[in-house]
Formats: C-alpha cells, structure tokens, sequence
C-alpha cells in the first residue's frame, strides 16, 4: 500500500468527479490535499469537504500565470502535484474557430503546464529547506487516449491537440528533472464512467468504461514515494474500451 506519510500533494480540479476519487485514495494514503475548485455546485455535496486535512480554494484560473504562481506560494513544503483540471469540446475542425482551439490549449495544456512549473519551484524549494530529508517530488498531468491515438480525436481536433501537447511537455519535463528525482508522468484515460457522461451519452454501453477509482489508484501511486523508477510515462488507463 503507497503511504504518503502527511505530505502535501496538490489536486487540481479536485472537486469533480475523478478529483474526488484522487482525493480519497490520497487521503487513504495518508496525503494533506490542496485543492482548486472552478464548478461551485461541486462543493455543495463533495465527499472531503468537511476534512480538515482538505483544504479547497476556490475560483483559480489555471491559465492565469499570476494566479497560478500565487495558489502555489502559499503552500507548505510540496511533494506532488496532480493536474486534472481541463475542459472538453466536441466540433468539426471547419467548425472550430481559432478562439475555440487556443481555448482548449489554455484550459488543458497551458495549465497543465503552468502548474508544472509552479510546482517543480515549490518542490525544489522543500528538498533545499529540508538537508537530508526525501529527495525530489512527483508530478502527475492527465492527457487522454486520442492524445496516444490521435485518429480517435476526429471530430475533436482542438481537444486532441490540447491533450497531445499534455503528453509531449509531461515527457519533456520528466527528462528536465530526472536528475532531482522529481519523476513526472500522465495518465490517458479513455471514457470515464461518470454521471455527466452517462447524461451525455444515454445509449452508450458503459460496460468498457473505466471507472475514476481506478483511475485514482494509478495516479496515487505515480503521484507516491513508493513509485521510485517510474518517468516520462503517459500511461493508457482504458479499462475495456
């Protein structure tokens, strides 16, 4: 079982639907978790809200530099940083206005991004404070199946794109830090299996879809001090689909 040990771990976009399994197998392991919310309706009957060990600030945009240098500042000494904040979108690429694409890039992988960054700062800044204390950190984006098979993202070729930037800075960054320890890696799921997408998708069979607890085991443990060679990986997590 990974254990954490009380280490602070960011989860961004923490309150939705795979943020709330992330978060309970985090705390499971023993993880204080820093979350950024955007939905306010999430919080009205999110599942950690009233641990004290969760703490949520609302109302970051994740593509807003400034804000993202800021939230990240005014943390404890980090260990890990999990990203699942993004957005989705569904149009023909004649359709796709050029606002809509760079939409998709800002919401997915410039945030993805951003947070790296910042994270990879605070990081550093915790293993120079700490002589002799754990080496490194962990870093976990999420990119998604068409980002690994992109003839899949036809019909969405702004999210696609966005998700396969996601993949290629999860993999370059992982070869910038490897000599600090800090691994980084990703997840590509394909459809999870949550309310919102089954009132998407009514006729769907759901039966191949991949559950978000699942999905927070492996992000747990990239995210964790037990996963001490993994890097540079952007994992397929797409169950039977």
């Amino acid at each position: 079982m990974v254990a954490f040990h009380g280490s602070h771990v960011v989860v961004t976009g923490g309150t939705g639907a795979l943020g709330t399994a992330v978060v309970g197998a985090l705390r499971a392991a023993g993880a204080e978790c820093h979350l950024t919310n955007m939905i306010a309706s999430e919080l009205e009957a999110y599942a950690h809200r009233d641990d004290p060990l969760v703490h949520i600030t609302p109302g970051i945009d994740l593509a807003d530099e400034v804000a993202v240098r800021r939230f990240y500042e005014g943390l404890p000494p980090l260990w890990a940083s999990v990203h699942l904040a993004g957005g989705f979108a569904m149009s023909p690429v004649a359709e796709t206005s050029g606002a809509a694409f760079v939409d998709q890039l800002q919401m997915n992988a410039l945030s993805a991004f951003l947070c790296a960054a910042a994270a990879i700062r605070r990081i550093r800044e915790r293993v120079a404070a700490e002589p002799g204390g754990a080496k490194g950190g962990r870093i976990v984006n999420v990119a998604a199946r068409p980002a690994l098979e992109p003839r899949l993202g036809s019909g969405m070729v702004a999210y696609t794109a966005s998700k396969a930037a996601v993949a290629a800075l999860t993999q370059a960054i992982a070869q910038e830090t490897a000599d600090e320890e800090i691994w980084v890696n990703a997840v590509a799921p394909s459809i999870l299996d949550t309310p919102a997408n089954r009132n998407a998708m009514p006729g769907a069979d759901y039966s191949g879809w991949v559950a978000p607890s699942a999905v927070a085991e492996v992000i747990t443990f990239l995210a964790s001090p037990d996963n001490q060679v993994t890097r540079g990986a952007v994992i397929p997590v797409y169950g039977g689909a």
